[in-house]
């Protein structure tokens, strides 16, 4: 048998079972994050001061600023948690995102 062969044998059923849906708990779960995001700009900022090193103390700062493609679409938080549920664990969800009770964002 070829090498390539061999090795399209042991990967092929790995690849394919990342291909499996996920349970519908755990996509309810994933999919929280993508309402969220759908529901505006999300950011971070940090500031510190460190020592060390040739110049003693030095300051840096970070900025970190992400906007869903699903907000600047307009999207409806809740139609973007139920298409990504549907599509991850391809069952519909337990409960519209708005009675999940993990669920804090605006109506």
């Amino acid at each position: 048998m070829r090498p390539a062969a061999v090795l399209a044998a042991m990967i092929g059923p790995a690849a394919l079972a990342g291909c499996a849906p996920m349970s519908l708990a755990d996509a309810e779960r994933v999919c929280l994050s993508d309402a969220r995001a759908a529901t505006g700009p999300e950011g971070m900022v940090g500031v510190g001061v460190g020592t060390g090193g040739r110049n003693g103390t030095h300051t840096f700062g970070r900025f970190e600023l992400s906007v869903s493609s699903d907000y600047i679409m307009g999207r409806d938080p809740a139609e973007v948690y139920a298409s990504c549920v549907q599509r991850r664990s391809g069952q519909l969800p337990s409960r519209p995102l708005y009675d999940q009770p993990a669920w804090s964002g605006n109506r």
